[in-house]
């Protein structure tokens, strides 16, 4: 079975594709700006209203991971009895 750390790894690849795949639909509906028809236009509009879903998705994945991140980083600190910043920068580079 695949432990937290495996899952961890998943989600930010899959953050990460999700960046990718919003820039390249950014970078689409810039270069395709210069074309009139009504399909176009269409396709244009789908396209931008998908990539303002998709981007408010991401910056929730991205939120959860802030919070996994510093819950994580609270729960080393209290087992380790780390007071201040900079135990928490010595035991980093143990």
């Amino acid at each position: 079975m695949d432990g937290p750390e495996h899952s961890i790894q998943i989600q930010e690849r899959l953050i990460g594709d999700l960046r990718q795949v919003i820039e390249n639909a950014e970078e689409l509906l810039k270069n395709t700006d210069q074309y009139h028809s009504s399909l176009y236009q269409h396709a244009r509009a789908k396209l931008a209203q998908a990539l303002h879903a998709a981007t408010e998705e991401l910056a929730r994945f991205e939120d959860a991971q802030l919070a996994r991140m510093m819950a994580a980083t609270d729960s080393a600190c209290q087992r380790h009895n780390d007071v201040g910043g900079e135990a928490r920068l010595l035991r980093a580079f143990r």
